[in-house]
């Protein structure tokens, strides 16, 4: 009876097995690929909900947005910023940070409107930075602040 079937089918494979097991991890990797991509288009407040993705995203978020204060803070070390510009540049991305973090709009709140939300443990920093950016006489340090502003975003919840 095998032999009726091998006649059957056209005998054995003149192909090498190991072309069908390539194809299927070609197959399995551009789907990987895809969904990869996908869920790295999402956007934050989607990705915020899913529970697979949502610590690798916070993790994500808060070491890329810390990188981004310390970069602005090495700038003013070296010159290229004023303690103003400094300081605003760390305020947008502190508060882009809490945008991309809780989905609350915080670009666009007042200091008042933050430090009475959930945002509150922000508000003193981003007090610090406004004071530092807009009075001329401020005492606050931009390294000192800075650092704040990079410990508060490591440490977001």
């Amino acid at each position: 009876m095998p032999d009726d079937l091998l006649r059957f089918v056209g005998g054995p494979s003149p192909y090498w097995t190991g072309w069908l097991w390539l194809g299927l991890a070609l197959l399995v990797f551009v789907i990987a690929w895809y969904a990869a991509v996908f869920v790295w288009t999402l956007p934050s407040d989607q990705l915020r909900r899913l529970p697979a993705v949502r610590d690798i995203h916070a993790r994500l978020l808060r070491r890329r947005f810390a990188a981004a204060v310390r970069r602005t803070v090495a700038r003013h070390r070296d010159g290229e910023l004023t303690a103003a510009q400094a300081a605003a540049a760390m305020s947008r991305t502190l508060r882009s940070f809490l945008g991309q973090a809780t989905g609350v709009r915080a670009q666009y709140l007042h200091l008042d409107a933050i430090g009475a939300g959930d945002l509150a443990p922000a508000a003193p920093v981003l007090a610090a930075l406004d004071d530092a950016q807009f009075n001329n006489a401020s005492a606050v340090h931009v390294d000192e602040v800075g650092a704040e502003a990079e410990e508060l975003i490591r440490s977001w919840p």
